[in-house]
């Protein structure tokens, strides 16, 4: 399970939009725009496809990002209306003629140059765009520079053309949130069946992916952040260990479970933006870690055969929630089997389930201690300085931010003391016993695996703002707790909506997952791209 189902009513909540609603886009006819999926030309283009494209002449950079900026205008704030992109950056041509400048010199920075990529609107740019974890307290707010991975990313060579939608906040506000909602951003819709719910909280930056609004993105998570709206949309994300890639520069929720990862339409891509984002940074003390553990270039461990030999633990316990999933897990075990895995049938992490009260616990604390000193750093920003000050924005702004949903996490973040309360180190250490020790690492251990696997949630939801989510079942909150690495793949679809597989392991284990992940991916082979059908296809169990 993940955070929004520890959270009793659900972090999640769905989203059903209604006209009155300036930011709130209401699915229309898309006979339009399932004509312009299909005509698009970088239609599930991959890095590869570019720089083929780049290096014959097809494509320059400039021209790569002009399709994909009217992909955006079209599909995206167009007739599909999945507004996923929450703000576009300006700079983003003149950035694509400099890159294309510099590969006729000669002067090529790798496989990323030139390659457009989203990020989700809680990662730092310092740039003509804004970073407002899709509040409209931090409206306006330009941080004072780039946050590191940002940094990794434009030396490798990419156009940043934008930032995501994504739940606001990062699904951290209330128990009874809408999963793709912020104040600022209004609602994401899954481009599989807008209404459906894209899952969250990197809502937007999955759908763009999924619906080719860019080559790749990046999301965060906490827990299930990048690995459900990846099974929701149906593509690749790779949550990493917590520490190999750096959070500075990102507005936090917890330093001890936030991350960073990719979130791509194929493994081969993930592997690639993950290496473009690794480092130790100075401002990130858990990255020391990582020191020796990290890569630049995680594509060496893709491996077609990879899993051959491997053992795989089977969840079992994680199974149960939607029999139609339960099929499609057992059709991913049958070709593990297939390509040479030795399936251990089930395996249980005994630990599960007993450290969600104090995940909470903790997420708390950290949440106040982190955004306060995030907020601290905003030089330019005098609207809000303090946790306290955003509640007291949301109250005063409550028709505008809190129409659907309050901010009863806030409150309960701000009513904590600081880091050296007892309480709050109690919860850390039975986290990091239960997750780690007792949990994912004794399991595979004692079953000597390379793996773990599970569904990684359930098909989306129709989104409804006046219940909330229907979340029904998922997987990430073992990997979540622990810090541990979480792979996302597509593993086929119900009723025409994507489920996924989630494989995850020990801490640093990401050259191991992306190998059984890329070897799951080439036999499989799952991954289509979106219809943008106003409603699901009942008709269509696949």
């Amino acid at each position: 399970m993940n955070r929004r189902r520890f959270l009793h009513t659900g972090i999640m909540a769905g989203a059903m939009l209604t006209a009155s609603r300036a930011h709130a886009h209401q699915p229309s006819n898309l006979s339009q725009s399932a004509s312009m999926s299909s005509n698009f030309e970088l239609e599930e283009a991959t890095i590869a496809d570019l720089q083929s494209g780049i290096a014959n002449g097809k494509y320059t950079a400039r021209s790569i990002v002009e399709q994909y900026l009217a992909r955006i205008a079209a599909v995206d704030k167009g007739s599909a209306g999945l507004n996923s992109v929450i703000e576009l950056n300006p700079d983003a041509i003149s950035i694509a003629d400099t890159l294309d400048r510099d590969a006729r010199a000669g002067r090529v920075r790798g496989v990323l140059h030139g390659i457009p990529v989203l990020l989700k609107d809680n990662i730092d740019t310092h740039d003509k765009m804004t970073t407002t974890a899709g509040s409209l307290a931090l409206e306006g707010s330009i941080p004072s520079r780039d946050a590191f991975i940002v940094e990794g990313l434009r030396r490798a060579g990419c156009v940043i053309i934008g930032k995501t939608n994504l739940s606001e906040w990062a699904n951290f506000r209330s128990t009874r949130s809408s999963s793709g909602w912020s104040g600022r951003g209004g609602q994401t819709h899954n481009p599989y069946a807008l209404d459906r719910n894209p899952c969250g909280s990197s809502s937007g930056s999955g759908v763009s992916v999924a619906a080719n609004l860019c080559s790749v993105a990046v999301g965060t998570e906490t827990d299930g952040s990048i690995v459900c709206p990846s099974s929701a949309n149906g593509i690749v994300g790779i949550k990493p260990t917590v520490g190999l890639v750096s959070r500075s520069g990102i507005i936090p929720i917890s330093h001890t479970q936030d991350t960073a990862g990719a979130m791509t339409r194929t493994v081969t891509d993930a592997a690639i933006l993950l290496g473009a984002m690794t480092g130790v940074d100075a401002r990130d003390a858990a990255t020391r870690a990582s020191r020796s553990k990290s890569h630049t270039d995680y594509t060496r461990f893709l491996d077609a055969q990879g899993l051959r030999g491997a053992r795989i633990g089977v969840l079992r316990k994680s199974f149960g929630f939607n029999m139609d999933v339960d099929k499609l897990m057992e059709d991913s075990i049958d070709a593990m089997k297939r390509a040479g895995a030795i399936i251990i049938d089930p395996v249980a992490i005994e630990t599960a389930g007993k450290f969600g009260d104090s995940e909470l616990e903790v997420l708390l604390y950290e949440f106040k201690d982190g955004l306060n000193k995030y907020l601290a750093t905003l030089e330019g920003n005098t609207r809000v300085k303090t946790l306290k000050d955003i509640i007291a924005f949301n109250e005063r702004e409550r028709a505008r931010e809190m129409p659907y949903f309050g901010q009863e996490l806030f409150l309960r973040a701000e009513a904590k003391g600081d880091l050296r309360s007892r309480e709050y180190k109690l919860a850390l250490a039975k986290n990091r016993r239960l997750s780690r020790t007792l949990g994912i690492d004794a399991t595979m251990t004692k079953h000597k695996l390379d793996a773990i696997v599970a569904p990684t949630g359930s098909p989306a939801w129709t989104t409804d703002l006046i219940n909330g989510d229907h979340f029904s079942g998922g997987s990430s909150t073992p990997a979540a707790v622990a810090g541990y690495p979480n792979i996302n793949v597509p593993a086929g679809f119900v009723f025409g909506l994507p489920v996924g597989i989630s494989f995850f392991g020990r801490a640093y284990s990401e050259p191991v997952l992306i190998k059984l992940a890329y070897s799951y991916e080439q036999a499989t082979k799952h991954r289509r791209a979106p219809r943008l059908l106003t409603q699901a296809d009942l008709n269509a169990k696949v």
